[in-house]
């Protein structure tokens, strides 16, 4: 065999195994899992600024959307990362801090932190979250907020999302290597 049919062998095999790897990575990424990049702070403690994991779309297809899943939520240009707190047709109100659905009080245990209690210390606040609403969750949509309230643009000005927004939810971090954790439901 020539040194030029080996070198053509090779560049066939290299193409090959090239096409075979995209069509298994756009498979796993539009069906699986999306790569997810955590941008600011606004769902710190649970999630920090630049950290990188992977968020389940076969979870979001198989399973039903619920209160507190941390959803993926693609805008036009670019994805944000938000935790559900309103489901669609409900209405949310924050007063004195807690959160009220259809009038009722639900606990956030996720809010339940070190980072919180420093924060309203440090800034002498009775409240984390400050008093919203009565706000009507469209019957399509979704209220999503982020954790650390005070750095969040999210529903309470945007308004609710639609269904047809949230590509993922939950999110396993990966990078940083210490912090390997799954984080939602």
């Amino acid at each position: 065999m020539k040194k030029d049919d080996k070198f053509l062998i090779f560049i066939k095999e290299l193409m090959r195994s090239l096409a075979i790897s995209l069509v298994i990575v756009f498979l796993f990424t539009q069906f699986l899992f999306q790569p997810v990049r955590v941008e600011g702070m606004s769902m710190y403690p649970n999630l920090n600024d630049h950290e990188l994991g992977l968020s389940s779309i076969i979870s979001l297809k198989t399973s039903k959307l619920s209160r507190f899943d941390i959803v993926v939520i693609r805008l036009s240009d670019k994805s944000i990362v938000k935790r559900i707190i309103g489901l669609p047709g409900e209405t949310i109100e924050y007063r004195d801090g807690m959160l009220y659905i259809n009038g009722k009080l639900e606990r956030e245990i996720f809010l339940e932190n070190k980072y919180v209690n420093q924060y309203l210390l440090d800034n002498e606040l009775n409240y984390f979250t400050q008093d919203f609403g009565p706000y009507k969750v469209a019957k399509d949509g979704y209220f999503v907020v982020g954790d650390n309230r005070i750095n969040s643009s999210d529903s309470r000005t945007k308004g609710s999302y639609s269904e047809e927004t949230i590509k993922s939810k939950s999110i396993f971090i990966l990078f940083p290597l210490n912090k390997i954790r799954l984080e939602g439901k």
